[in-house]
Parts: C-alpha cells; structure tokens; sequence
C-alpha cells in the first residue's frame, strides 16, 4: 500500500521515533510502514489520519486495482 506518511511526517520536522510515540507504535512500525513493507491495522490507520487532520485515502492509497 502506498502511503504519503514519510513526506507528512517530514513536513512537520518529526523523527520516526517522534510520531511513533504520538501513535504508540514502535520506531519499526513507522519505519516499515514508510517503505510499505508493512499496512497498518484499520485503527492505526484512523489514528494516523486523525494525527495530521486528513482523510485516510489522502494518506494511503490501496495500490490493489
């Protein structure tokens, strides 16, 4: 699943371990959700759109057509 969260995540100056933290994830988490080796759980996923105020299809896009 592509995603946009390394760019937001850059925007805002945060390091991985930063908005791991906000999220209450691990710095891997946001890691591997950063080069799509992981999708986030539904919840995570909301949590993440919530956190920078945007729709999650702004966020992730499936990549499964």
């Amino acid at each position: 699943m592509k995603n946009k969260l390394r760019e937001l995540r850059a925007a805002r100056e945060w390091s991985q371990s930063d908005l791991a933290d906000q999220l209450g994830v691990s710095r891997q988490t946001i890691n591997a959700i950063e080069t799509e080796k992981y999708d986030p759980s539904l919840p995570l996923a909301f949590k993440v759109a919530r956190l920078f105020k945007k729709p999650i299809e702004e966020i992730f896009e499936d990549t499964e057509k």
